[in-house]
């Protein structure tokens, strides 16, 4: 029982982590329409440049700050410079151009740090283990589970209880009327894709103290945060978080008995998914 509860406790921390990471790319989709090859690459450069800062100074939280401020300003650019072109041209095409984005800055990270697998220490309030009576747990991922909660509270309320997030909506059902009312979408749209790649950026400092860190690890970051995305239903973010917690637990109980086939029993939950919802559990028929 131990064991049980302590896999319980670990797909639900790398569950909230995981829809952390996943709601950039479904409020990015569902806003803009855009499917972000690059996110896993955004991923990444959060973690490094977390792990520069906190090399530099010490300090875990300035690193948290730095990182996601970092892919905060990376998003920013990247849809000011590229991906604003690509809105009215097919899906192909903005999977293509996000895809080499991608590659780029995972091979910029390469020549820079290396190949070799890096580590960042936890942060001194993360050490340590917490005693719930029926279960001892590591204090830092205990922690990860709040922190990634809390952030996606906060994520939540300012896609849908602000301004930003109204301006957003609405210019999704018809930018024209609201450009007339006299409200920049495209500014707004710049916003949400710099919000979508800070999310990444975050999750990667956050993340980086319990794996090795590597120019390559975006790849599976993206194909599980995809494996996300259609669990919970595309363009949905309750559904992002439902279909994190699901993955976190179906890779987490499966690794008791085999990991390798936790991945496995991960997209055979989404092929059924896909059979008897396509939609997803939390997803709309179609997108307007």
């Amino acid at each position: 029982m131990p064991l049980v509860l302590s896999q319980l406790f670990n797909g639900l921390a790398a569950g909230l982590l995981l829809a952390l990471i996943s709601t950039g790319l479904t409020i990015i989709y569902g806003t803009l329409g855009v499917i972000n090859f690059a996110h896993g690459a955004i991923f990444v450069v959060g973690a490094y440049a977390g792990l520069m800062t906190f090399n530099a100074t010490g300090s875990f939280i300035l690193a948290i700050v730095v990182g996601s401020a970092v892919t905060l300003v990376l998003g920013l650019v990247i849809e000011r410079g590229i991906v604003r072109l690509f809105y009215g041209r097919p899906p192909e095409d903005q999977l293509l151009v996000t895809f080499g984005i991608g590659i780029v800055l995972v091979e910029i990270v390469r020549s820079i740090f290396g190949g070799i697998g890096l580590t960042m220490p936890e942060p001194a309030w993360g050490h340590g283990i917490v005693n719930m009576g029926f279960l001892i747990y590591p204090l830092y991922r205990m922690e990860i589970l709040g922190i990634s909660a809390l952030t996606l509270v906060a994520l939540y309320i300012v896609l849908y209880r602000t301004r930003l997030g109204l301006i957003v909506r609405a210019g999704i059902e018809d930018a024209l009327m609201v450009n007339m009312l006299g409200v920049n979408v495209q500014r707004s749209f710049l916003m949400v894709f710099g919000l979508g790649a800070m999310a990444a950026g975050y999750a990667g400092v956050i993340n980086s103290p319990i794996v090795s860190l590597s120019p390559d690890m975006g790849a599976r970051i993206l194909v599980d945060s995809f494996v996300v995305v259609v669990i919970g239903g595309v363009g949905s973010f309750p559904g992002a978080i439902i279909g994190g917690i699901i993955a976190g637990e179906i890779q987490s109980l499966t690794s008791m008995f085999d990991p390798a086939y936790s991945d496995v029993m991960l997209f055979a939950v989404m092929a059924l998914v896909l059979i008897f919802r396509p939609q997803g559990l939390m997803g709309q028929e179609g997108r307007e």
